[in-house]
């Protein structure tokens, strides 16, 4: 189940934008989906969220901008290496204009344009288009 928190979250969120609703209410919530949001909202894929009552169950009210075409957590957590992270993306996302692979890593979650920059390689949690 600890692995299916995210996934449900983001089917949640991917759902809410394709029926045009302009919030989304996650629930539960876990700290590496935090800093998945942190990382939609860097890029511009979310307005704003609010996170409601951390220290219990939690709830995420989500702020959608309409931009969100698919977003997938992997329940299987492959490794990669810095270098390897370029030929993944290829692979996962559909052209290289937009889209994300979120990585993480020692020094944090980082998407994978940050992730080559740092030169560090770690877990793919998923990806976003």
């Amino acid at each position: 189940m600890g692995r299916r928190i995210l996934n449900d979250a983001l089917r949640t969120m991917v759902n809410a934008d394709r029926r045009g609703k302009a919030t989304a209410l996650l629930q539960p919530i876990s700290g590496v989906m935090v800093s998945f949001l942190n990382i939609m909202k860097h890029r511009g894929y979310i307005k704003n969220f609010e996170v409601i009552d951390p220290h219990r169950v939690g709830r995420i009210n989500v702020e959608l901008h309409g931009r969100i075409k698919d977003c997938k957590a992997l329940t299987y957590r492959q490794d990669v290496r810095a270098k390897e992270i370029e030929q993944y993306r290829i692979r996962m996302l559909p052209t290289r204009q937009w889209g994300y692979v979120v990585v993480t890593t020692p020094n944090g979650v980082l998407d994978h344009e940050e992730a080559i920059r740092q030169n560090v390689g770690g877990q793919v949690l998923g990806y976003f288009h």
